[in-house]
């Protein structure tokens, strides 16, 4: 069971990748962490570092989450944290993600098999204070630790225009 989960990980980890790396000229950075045996742990922080150079430019900013069909609730509560190039906090925010329907249960996101992926906006219309590194971080904000089923987390930044 844990190797036909595994294929079908690559798989999808490799469509995702084809087809970001065809023509996307919107994309500007596009990372992913994977999560050993789909458990996020309290203290397993993810973190992306970044370079923006054209600060006139707006961006959409998404979290990219994979879960497993058996993700025991409907929503992903987490803490974002942007930091600067000096690693001073800029902003900080909790945000809900939700993953399935609140009352039916089925999935928001795309799926092959039991698992899911979503791309959920956190900014739209973004622009970064000036030019430079800049790193975000999250942690997933669940109660539960480990958190099961959720695969990998990530961040998409995008060209608003």
């Amino acid at each position: 069971m844990q190797i036909s989960k595994l294929i079908i990980s690559i798989a999808i980890s490799l469509t995702i990748i084809i087809g970001l790396s065809g023509c996307d000229k919107k994309t500007v950075f596009n990372q992913n962490k994977d999560f050993a045996d789909a458990q996020w742990l309290i203290n397993n922080e993810c973190a992306f570092e970044v370079e923006i150079l054209d600060i006139n430019m707006a961006y959409n900013l998404y979290y990219n989450v994979r879960n497993n069909l058996t993700y025991p609730y409907y929503n992903l509560y987490v803490t974002r944290y942007l930091l600067d190039d000096k690693g001073k906090i800029i902003n900080e925010k909790l945000d809900e993600i939700f993953i399935a329907d609140e009352k039916t249960g089925k999935p928001t996101g795309s799926g092959l098999g039991d698992i899911y992926d979503h791309k959920v906006a956190f900014a739209k219309n973004y622009k970064f204070p000036k030019a430079g590194k800049y790193t975000i971080k999250v942690k997933q904000f669940m109660r539960q630790n480990p958190l099961p089923d959720v695969l990998s987390f990530g961040i998409a930044i995008e060209k608003a225009n």
